[in-house]
């Protein structure tokens, strides 16, 4: 079961500028699992990342940006906060408001992480920032253990579409 929680009411104020607030779902793997399972064509762009983390913060900006442009080419992008599920209300949804971030963010709930680390790719060692780029129907699946950059995404991307 997803439980959603509204970022401080339905909309936020930044500046000048009213935005409607991002939701932040609280997710268990099976969320995930699900996703990686579609046999839909729509090719999925999974990251994780936590708010702690430099290089994590620091590739967002490039996953906001690959969302908003192929919105119109079945990709989809989920952001999936590491953090703990205790620091969503301290620490994510302030994060997800003050980066204005648009995409879908969700917080995994799964404090084991050797019960699903192996399932998103055998390559991967646990740490953060990873991406992993899948499309069922298209039977392809691609895994990073490292920051990427727009032109790397798009670059990775290409193959999918």
């Amino acid at each position: 079961m997803i439980k959603s929680i509204r970022l401080l009411g339905t909309w936020l104020f930044f500046g000048h500028q009213l935005v409607q607030a991002q939701e932040v779902s609280v997710v268990k793997w099976k969320e995930i699992q699900n996703i990686l399972s579609q046999s839909s064509d729509t090719t999925y762009i999974v990251n994780f990342w936590a708010t702690w983390c430099k290089p994590c913060v620091a590739e967002l900006p490039h996953f906001e940006e690959v969302q908003k442009n192929y919105k119109d080419r079945n990709v989809k992008v989920i952001m999936v906060s590491m953090d703990f599920a205790k620091d969503l209300t301290a620490r994510v949804i302030p994060f997800v408001s003050q980066h204005q971030l648009t995409g879908k963010v969700w917080l995994l709930n799964e404090p084991d992480a050797n019960n699903w680390i192996d399932k998103i790719s055998t390559e991967w060692s646990g740490a953060i920032p990873a991406t992993l780029i899948v499309n069922n129907q298209k039977k392809k699946k691609v895994f990073f253990e490292q920051k990427l950059d727009y032109d790397r995404l798009v670059k990775e991307l290409s193959d999918f579409l």
